[in-house]
């Protein structure tokens, strides 16, 4: 069960956080403790699995990253571990992770790059395939960003 001051701090922490240089002290503020209480007050609530984690969602096109392309690649079992480390190493590269393949589907690799245009992304896509030695790979851009939100929780 939670008391009123954890479901206070499960209201501050769904929303956006405060764009300033110390977001949870500003959040303490508005709750009437201090920054230290409510970090302790978050690992708490963290070890009793009330909170499972914190995650930032970033809306790209807000932030002038007007291209993303979803990078697919063919890359064999046996170099997935090497490759994997070495595309998630680019900075432009947001996400990048391994799924199966499927009959009509052979890529097994997806690395999500971010760029301000598509020439951009194409360059960074050369640019890592030159790396890991492999030129067996797609494309995929963007054509709008969906709405991004999260569930909200005691918000009477």
């Amino acid at each position: 069960m939670l008391n009123e001051l954890e479901k206070a701090i499960v209201r501050e922490l769904q929303g956006d956080l405060p764009l300033v240089k110390k977001p949870y002290q500003a959040i303490a503020e508005r709750l009437g403790i201090t920054e230290e209480e409510l970090l302790q007050k978050m690992r708490e609530m963290k070890e009793r699995g009330i909170i499972r984690r914190l995650g930032v969602a970033l809306c790209h096109r807000e932030v002038g990253f007007m291209a993303n392309a979803m990078v697919v690649w063919i890359v064999p079992e046996e170099r997935a571990a090497e490759v994997g480390k070495l595309m998630a190493a680019f900075p432009e590269v947001s996400h990048c992770y391994q799924r199966p393949t499927y009959p009509d589907w052979p890529y097994n690799f997806f690395t999500m790059i971010h760029a301000k245009t598509a020439e951009e992304c194409e360059k960074v896509a050369a640019n890592i395939s030159r790396t890991v030695q492999i030129d067996d790979y797609q494309l995929l851009f963007s054509t709008e960003e969906l709405k991004k939100s999260s569930m909200q929780y005691f918000m009477e």
